[in-house]
């Protein structure tokens, strides 16, 4: 989750309170004075040259965001050994991702995070150990996230981060008896916090309550507009989600009104820019949400963008675009090892969906649900499994991804179509009617599969 951005930020967790036109100066004087190490300098620097991002800030990100990386960038610069800097500058790094879906800016993190626990250990660092959990569960190295946010809930029993951290990667990794443990530990020490309220809000998803998703994602909201140093990230973050919670029971016209909201607090916000572009597609405005789509794989060359746009291309009946389209995710799936773990899951899932390599999206999906055992890294498993033709595998993994009662039409539609393949067209019917009823347009390609399915099952049950 999005913590609050800029000047202001460093300033409000260093405990300094000042007027405006003196922040740089303060900025100054805070890191420096923090910055008292009592073990030895060593040799710690920024990552390599090429990787550091340029001091223009890119498309979407914001400025105050931008002008305290630039500092702390300098900070480093300076002092390679400067752990204040090096963890303050983790953390913005993960927040320029937010903003602006660079993956580099994830590796910049990892990498910070990592160096600062160079210079001085954990028992010393504590916000070294915070900085390399967080870049760990965003680069999706989930059981080092969890391992060291256990460290950190060790460190500061009454500190809530620690125990978000740790329910955060516990979820990822499908303990959700460890999850929803650290987050009664979360709530009880900063209850209706907006970090707090996000959490539930997810956990009701999961346990398909959407009402109550609602409603945390509301308060949450609330509490964002309110805090005396609003992040317009965090405040376009929930009006997202809150879109994506109206999405997910087919309630598009409220949806749109959330990821507009988004884009009025937070102009260009990739995710609502590109959820508002599937929202288009979904009313039948397929030109204007190739453009969008086009768009976005220009600037990012991101795999989920590229397949939706595959599936515009497809619907509007340019194939050839389509399977150009169809061709890059692979590639842009697998550039690097941070890119295969951040995007293994939707790979398998692509493949799946299209056809195409289905041993390779089980051997996908299988490795990836080695570790990530939770409901979706089943569903994912469950749907390669059916197209690599383990009909027991499949039926066996859906069982697990609907074990808790999850409301997704992705997931029905995968459960009518492994029903069907069993030849049991009543439960077919079943799963595929929850499908289109709770959510009609859940995926661009697949929902019109799903449509076509349903009418055959439905016809075949009446003869």
């Amino acid at each position: 989750m999005a913590f609050n951005g800029g000047i202001l930020d460093i300033l409000k967790q260093c405990g300094v309170k000042t007027a405006p036109v003196v922040l740089l100066w303060a900025l100054l004087l805070v890191t420096g004075a923090c910055n008292r190490k009592s073990a030895p300098a060593s040799s710690t620097s920024l990552p390599n040259s090429s990787d550091t991002p340029n001091a223009i800030a890119p498309a979407g990100g914001n400025k105050s965001t931008m002008m305290a990386v630039r500092f702390l960038e300098d900070r480093v610069k300076d002092d390679p050994d400067d752990i204040v800097a090096l963890n303050k500058l983790s953390g913005y790094y993960l927040q320029l991702n937010r903003e602006t879906e660079e993956v580099k800016y994830l590796r910049l993190a990892l990498s910070l995070g990592e160096s600062s626990l160079r210079v001085l250990p954990a028992d010393q660092n504590l916000g070294g150990l915070r900085a390399l959990a967080q870049a760990e569960y965003e680069t999706h190295d989930f059981r080092s996230a969890r391992d060291h946010a256990k460290e950190l809930t060790e460190y500061e029993p009454r500190r809530g981060l620690g125990f978000q951290l740790l329910g955060d990667a516990s979820l990822e990794l499908g303990d959700y008896d460890a999850a929803i443990a650290a987050y009664k530990q979360m709530e009880q020490l900063d209850p209706g916090a907006v970090g707090t309220e996000t959490r539930l809000a997810h956990l009701a998803l999961l346990r398909g309550d959407a009402a109550t998703a609602q409603r945390r994602y509301a308060n949450a909201l609330t509490q964002s507009t309110r805090s005396s140093f609003p992040s317009a990230e965090t405040i376009a973050w929930c009006h997202w989600q809150l879109g994506e919670v109206s999405v997910t029971t087919g309630d598009y016209k409220t949806a749109e009104r959330h990821y507009r909201d988004a884009l009025e607090v937070f102009a260009d916000y990739p995710h609502a820019v590109t959820s508002l572009a599937r929202l288009r597609a979904f009313q039948g405005d397929l030109v204007a949400a190739i453009a969008t789509f086009e768009e976005l794989v220009r600037k990012y060359s991101d795999p989920i963008d590229g397949a939706a746009l595959g599936d515009l291309y497809k619907l509007a009946g340019r194939d050839r675009d389509a399977q150009k389209q169809y061709s890059a995710v692979e590639r842009w799936s697998q550039q690097s090892p941070l890119h295969s773990a951040l995007y293994n899951r939707h790979l398998a899932l692509f493949l799946a969906d299209h056809n195409l390599k289905a041993d390779q999206a089980y051997a996908l999906a299988r490795k990836e649900y080695e570790t990530r055992r939770d409901v979706y890294g089943a569903d994912a498993l469950a749907w390669a499994a059916l197209k690599a033709g383990k009909l027991d595998e499949a039926q066996a993994a859906m069982k697990d991804a609907l074990r808790l009662g999850t409301e997704d039409a992705r997931f029905f539609y995968h459960a009518g179509m492994i029903a069907r393949a069993a030849g049991d067209r009543t439960i077919a019917t079943g799963f595929l009617r929850r499908a289109i009823t709770l959510n009609p347009h859940f995926d661009l390609w697949q929902a019109k599969i799903a449509r076509e399915a349903l009418e055959e099952a439905s016809s075949t049950a009446v003869d």
